[in-house]
């Protein structure tokens, strides 16, 4: 999202162009696939990690310029606030060590990257909701100096006419009442709150709809073992709060278009899908452009030149709304592909722990995607949809639909079926046995013993506040705790719950 786009203000005639130019995108982007005009060598993987920095108080450092020119690397990049940065992996291959070796490639960026903040002052976070944000956080001036992050607040605000709302109740903790949090923002940075590992699969266009499908179906058993974010302004809230809290940081929707059933931006989809143009379509069809900036291509003539077309606009506007399974297309060394971007799951808490979520996503997606009877085909998109929302809200507490289980919570859903599914598309992959073992291992720990990052985090926040502490020392302790445990390495589900 860190693009840069003119400062101007956009004009009627502008959006007029920029209208003309998606559907001159999208004519394009159906005839390449007509064609078979896409590159696809190998199955290739891709991550991205959103990061968080803290100062010596465990607050949010306002330092990602300081920390990315300390750095100086092309693989981190700014985010919207300016307390994160992201990280972007190289692509490579699935098949054989690679999963391994991404493991390693890890440890070293956010080695590097957390010596760099040092140096400034600062220290990484990397999970799910910084606990420790304030209401203060949120304020404007704290937005990354770049033109597209001031661009894109001013926008949505123009659109929806009013301050951001914030309104959750969460699930109890500690046999307490749920608690509430009802809040209002004046710029978008609350969806800066919400930190993400995205993990990319290239594949083939004929494959893209099996894959995204089976991606959607996965999505709230991926939310609800891998919940990091239980944690928002000092109120315990959903296990997975960044799911509600991106919703609502970015809907440009006042109540009235809410209660008339208009689509928010941060969308979970309507429908399976038989083409990757179904996803496209529809973000041209439903949604206005946020930034309505155009170039000077004309993809049809640079397509009949031979040439890959950039279809920026396309891209641009895709990138405005933020499907939890995002459709990705993208030109490299000259040749175009498609991806699926998994947006679903937290950053943190450890590098071992984001890996075995990832080698769970990319194994049961492959083996969904080549089942016989694909499993979209036995279940309504609704339930698919009711599931990210309940696993999201209620963690390793949830039930979740599966065609053939009913209602089961998402520990025996993914032990009984996802599991072994995992493992088989993983073997299909041709993956190693030893990172099959290592990754889809900490899955079955963690669903045995019940235990992600947002059951440690409740779990050490309750702790503390037994022994007397209020809430605002409960946090920074188990943030504290949570930083050293997280620099240790070992998979969140063997940490201890103590504060000390």
């Amino acid at each position: 999202m860190g693009k840069d786009v003119s400062a101007d203000s956009f004009s009627p005639r502008d959006r007029a162009r920029y209208r003309h130019k998606l559907q001159r995108c999208l004519d394009t982007l159906a005839r390449m696939l007509a064609d078979d005009g896409f590159s696809f060598p190998r199955r290739h993987i891709g991550l991205e990690v959103e990061l968080n920095l803290v100062d010596d108080r465990l607050r949010p450092s306002m330092s990602n310029s300081a920390v990315l020119e300390a750095l100086d690397s092309e693989s981190f990049t700014t985010e919207l606030s300016q307390h994160n940065i992201e990280l972007n992996v190289p692509p490579r291959p699935l098949a054989g060590k690679s999963a391994i070796e991404l493991e390693h490639d890890l440890i070293g960026y956010l080695g590097e990257a957390d010596r760099n903040a040092t140096a400034a002052g600062a220290r990484l976070a990397v999970i799910g909701i910084l606990p420790t944000l304030t209401q203060d956080h949120f304020d404007q001036k704290w937005i990354t100096n770049n033109t597209r992050y001031t661009l894109l607040n001013d926008q949505i605000f123009a659109a929806r006419g009013e301050n951001m709302t914030l309104s959750m109740d969460g699930a109890p903790l500690g046999g307490h009442n749920p608690e509430r949090l009802r809040t209002y923002s004046e710029s978008i940075l609350p969806e800066a709150a919400c930190t993400s590992v995205q993990l990319h699969v290239q594949v083939a266009p004929e494959e893209f709809a099996t894959h995204w499908n089976a991606a959607q179906c996965l999505a709230g058993v991926q939310v609800a073992v891998g919940a990091n974010s239980p944690f928002l302004l000092g109120k315990a809230l959903w296990h997975e709060t960044r799911i509600p809290l991106f919703l609502q940081a970015t809907d440009t929707r006042p109540e009235e278009l809410r209660n008339q059933g208009v689509r928010p931006r941060v969308w979970f989809g309507e429908r399976w899908i038989t083409s990757i143009f179904d996803l496209f379509e529809e973000n041209v069809r439903y949604f206005p452009g946020l930034l309505p900036e155009t170039d000077s291509e004309d993809p049809l003539d640079a397509l009949e030149a031979g040439q890959a077309p950039k279809l920026t606009e396309l891209m641009l506007h895709n990138g405005t709304v933020w499907r939890w399974n995002r459709p990705v297309y993208d030109v490299v060394d000259g040749k175009p592909h498609l991806r699926v971007e998994n947006r679903v799951l937290p950053a943190g808490p450890t590098v071992l722990d984001m890996m075995a979520n990832a080698a769970f996503f990319y194994g049961a997606q492959r083996a969904l995607a080549e089942a016989e009877r694909p499993v979209w085909t036995q279940m309504s998109f609704q339930a698919a949809e009711e599931n990210l929302y309940a696993g999201a809200r209620n963690g390793f507490d949830a039930q979740l639909y599966w065609p053939g289980q009913g209602w089961v919570p998402p520990d025996e859903l993914v032990l009984r079926v996802l599991l072994p599914l995992a493992v088989e598309g993983l073997r299909s992959a041709d993956v190693s046995e030893a990172a099959i073992d290592r990754y889809l291992g900490v899955i079955e720990q963690r669903c045995l013993t019940r235990r992600n990052g947002a059951w440690w985090q409740r779990a050490t926040v309750t702790e503390a506040e037994d022994r007397g502490a209020d809430r605002d020392t409960a946090l920074s302790a188990m943030l504290g705790r949570y930083l050293e445990l997280s620099r240790g390495g070992e998979a969140v589900h063997t940490w201890p719950v103590d504060t000390a």
